[in-house]
């Protein structure tokens, strides 16, 4: 199978030994959209554009918008419009990285292999930048094109990445769990509300904000939700456990952390080999639910099955 496909063009089928160059080329569309998305690093004030960009562009893996790519295919979405959802998807999911690496938060001083935001611009200016995301990505939100009637569409989308965001089993509710129980005795519900809401919830939001943007009929955007909601628990499993067996080259960070903070990991509570069982095993639920989807729903079921294998 040719998956050498220009940037800008969704690849309709992929091929579990092409999963790699389809990642490649996936992830050139999304970098060329981004790149055109973002203000320019010489535009006034400089130094909060020159931020973002170094955030952004650090190499990061893609994975929420290319579902998003994915999911929109499988279901008959207009590319134009999602690739604007799939941009902003990854400068939310960049934003709160830039948060979450500040002193305050973890305070990590790597990130995709070199320094973070708030080391390079100082704290100041990274708090900003994750600002300054995460507003350009509602913008590109209210930008998406489309007539009158396609507001209300809009609206939900909008509500759907809000909620994902938020304070109600959202990125912010996974990250408040997880400051709160660093270092202290944590149960497997804790755990788990941490996961699938700190990681889990934005990924969910991936594949189903894109099936609304498409219109999807219901039985679609509930199967490709409960497979949001799986594939994002299992990734972040995975993360735990690479956090554990994976080198500095691998990560592009310090390994080993959870470990030393006492996070609340699955490792943690349930030991490496349990915890990479649980991941396998929400893979396979995920590409189960998307049986309704038929062969429609092969990249979908090939980056699933990548993201319990990665090694990054």
């Amino acid at each position: 199978m040719n998956l050498r496909a220009k940037p800008g063009k969704v690849i309709k089928q992929v091929d579990f030994l092409d999963i790699s160059a389809y990642l490649e080329t996936q992830r050139a569309t999304v970098d060329t959209h981004l790149d055109k998305f973002l203000p320019p690093e010489d535009e006034y004030p400089e130094v909060i554009h020159r931020a973002m960009r170094y955030s952004v562009f650090a190499g990061g893996k893609r994975v929420r918008p290319i579902l998003a790519l994915a999911a929109s295919e499988a279901v008959g979405g207009d590319f134009e419009r999602t690739v604007q959802l799939a941009c902003a998807l990854e400068l939310i999911h960049t934003y709160s990285l830039i948060h979450d690496d500040l002193p305050a938060m973890d305070d990590d001083d790597h990130r995709r292999g070199r320094l973070t935001c708030h080391k390079v611009f100082g704290e100041g200016i990274a708090i900003l930048a994750g600002n300054g995301l995460m507003a350009h990505a509602f913008q590109l939100l209210t930008e998406i094109p489309g007539d009158a009637g396609f507001s209300a569409t809009k609206i939900e989308v909008l509500n759907g990445l809000c909620r994902a965001i938020g304070t109600q089993r959202g990125v912010i509710a996974g990250q408040v769990v997880d400051l709160v129980t660093e270092g202290k005795p944590f149960s497997a519900r804790e755990l788990e509300y941490i996961h699938s809401s700190k990681t889990g919830a934005l990924i969910e939001a991936s594949v189903y904000c894109s099936a609304v943007l498409a219109r999807a009929d219901d039985k679609y955007r509930r199967c490709l939700k409960t497979f949001g909601l799986k594939v994002g628990l299992a990734f972040q499993i995975v993360d735990d456990i690479l956090d554990v067996e994976g080198s500095r080259e691998e990560l592009g960070k310090t390994p080993g952390k959870d470990t030393v903070e006492q996070k609340a990991t699955y490792p943690a509570l349930y030991g490496v080999e349990e915890s990479r069982g649980t991941a396998h095993r929400l893979v396979e639920e995920a590409i189960a639910a998307i049986e309704c989807l038929g062969d429609k729903g092969g990249a979908l079921r090939e980056l699933a099955r990548f993201i319990s294998i990665r090694r990054f």
